[in-house]
């Protein structure tokens, strides 16, 4: 009897040489994509926006990833609470507008009504034994860190309050609960979920393929790093951060999927933000005093990364929508009281990761043509990929 495609999954696995990329079948197999999203995907943290985002009881928004859909909204006691978009009656998607405020969520099949609390409200002609309190919408977790809205489909997340306790005190200056959002977009790119993230964590490929970006950041190059690390823990000190690095991942992390990283380095001299031409994009960040010439790299979980500059948050996510098909979704937040054209100007704020994504699109689906092929074969990771076999372990811990 031939072998599906998981039980090779887990051979390869058991064999995978460290120090090694993945091997083709974890990127061109459907039962693995399937896999991925029941066994990572729903039992992992997934950053999907910011309390701003729903401000008054009603507001919601819903975050689509694989085949599922989560609405997160407001209850009329302010709580931010998610629930999947599906119906208890035949499963219909409930909500079918991307944001907006409701008083309840009626389902347009049927016309099951749900509150905001997620609780079946009325279901029409259903005979005298049905129990209403049996049929609320599923309850998805949530999680909220300094404003930052959390969300996990399974009944037991990852414990993460006592790494996000440890985290608090060095991005507190930062008064992120007091962001807003700027602006977000997305970037499909025909690829597999894991060769876009994969792609993130590494800085290898900057200096060849991201002309714009390195002339600004000094990760493409880790002497570089060294070279003026000194210097802005200096300044980062004398606007009001911390210099204290945290590295809660891999055998420092509380569980799987519990990991936590934080870590601030130093743009190029003449850049004092993630722009253009170096000069500020909007007004610091909560409490800082100014600009320091630095960028923090933020990891809550293993699916969510965060770029932070004196003056604005980039937050990064690869939205798997099939095998070969991945969002790369990424939304700017200001402070929370700038305005637009007078504190910032939305095309400039997002110029450098928008030129960036447009490189990493290109790449990314060149990369995934290349490991559909059925001659690829893992090759052995550069020491510049050194964050790599740390998402490999979390990856083969978690499915």
């Amino acid at each position: 009897m031939p072998k599906d495609d998981l039980q090779v999954m887990r051979e390869l696995m058991e064999n995978h040489r460290e120090g090694f990329a993945l091997d083709r079948h974890f990127y061109t197999s459907e039962a693995v994509y399937d896999h991925d999203i029941k066994m990572f995907w729903n039992r992992n943290w997934i950053w999907v926006g910011h309390v701003s985002q729903v401000p008054e009881p009603g507001n919601y928004f819903l975050f689509d990833y694989g085949p599922e859909s989560v609405i997160v909204v407001r209850d009329r006691e302010g709580e931010v609470r998610a629930h999947l978009n599906v119906c208890r009656h035949r499963g219909s998607r409930v909500c079918l507008e991307k944001q907006g405020t409701a008083r309840v969520f009626s389902c347009p099949y049927h016309a099951w009504t749900f509150g905001l609390d997620g609780k079946l409200r009325g279901g029409r002609a259903m005979g005298p034994d049905f129990d209403p309190s049996d049929y609320g919408l599923f309850p998805v977790q949530v999680q909220i860190f300094q404003g930052l809205i959390f969300i996990c489909a399974d009944e037991n997340p990852p414990p993460l309050a006592d790494s996000l306790d440890r985290l608090a005190p060095l991005s507190a200056p930062m008064g992120l609960e007091n962001l807003k959002l700027a602006h977000e977009a997305s970037y499909p790119v025909p690829a597999n979920w894991k060769l876009a993230l994969e792609n993130y964590l590494e800085c290898y490929h900057c200096a060849p393929s991201h002309q714009d970006y390195s002339r600004s950041h000094s990760l493409k190059d880790p002497a570089d790093v060294e070279k003026y690390g000194a210097d802005l823990r200096e300044r980062s000190a004398s606007i009001g951060l911390p210099v204290e690095e945290l590295d809660l991942t891999g055998p420092n992390a509380q569980a799987p999927g519990s990991d936590v990283y934080w870590r601030r380095y130093p743009l190029f001299p003449g850049y004092q933000t993630g722009s253009k031409d170096g000069e500020p994009l909007a007004p610091p960040l909560g409490a800082l005093s100014g600009h320091d010439g630095g960028a923090t790299d933020l990891a809550i979980g293993t699916l969510n990364y965060f770029l932070i500059y004196a003056d604005h948050l980039v937050g990064y996510r690869f939205v798997p929508r099939g095998l070969q098909e991945t969002d790369i979704q990424i939304a700017w937040y200001v402070r929370g009281d700038a305005e637009e054209g007078r504190d910032y100007d939305k095309e400039v704020l997002t110029w450098l990761w928008h030129v960036t994504s447009l490189d990493d699109e290109r790449i990314i689906r060149h990369n995934q043509e290349g490991v559909n092929s059925h001659r690829f074969a893992p090759g052995p990771l550069s020491e510049m990929e050194w964050s790599l076999p740390g998402f490999y372990r979390s990856y083969f811990n978690m499915i």
